[in-house]
């Protein structure tokens, strides 16, 4: 399935179906949150957390995508990622966007 961030698809005609999103609460084990919390006495990056985001995004995405293919959509545009610290060492993570079906291709 296409996933785009415009909101067109260049020289198809498409037809709005709705609007579709997927979304996670990831958590990293307390191990990997301990070691992340003393990287932060000495900096760089957190590549636990790195992971652990990566991870959810590609979870948020497939849900976005079995949404869009529930509705019989061809593609997702206007595709946007949201992400929140719900609790220490956890994260929500959303993908959304409007899942359309081609009228022409």
């Amino acid at each position: 399935m296409k996933l785009l961030s415009i909101e067109y698809i260049p020289g198809v005609e498409i037809e709005a179906l709705d609007m579709v999103k997927g979304t996670v609460v990831q958590s990293k084990n307390f191990g990997k949150d301990f070691m992340a919390g003393m990287k932060t006495l000495v900096g760089g990056e957190i590549v636990g957390y790195t992971e652990m985001l990566n991870e959810a995004r590609q979870i948020a995405v497939k849900r976005m995508v079995d949404e869009a293919k529930a509705l019989g959509a061809d593609a997702v545009i206007g595709v946007k990622y949201g992400s929140s610290q719900i609790m220490q060492g956890a994260a929500e993570v959303v993908a959304y966007g409007t899942a359309v079906k081609y009228i022409n291709k």
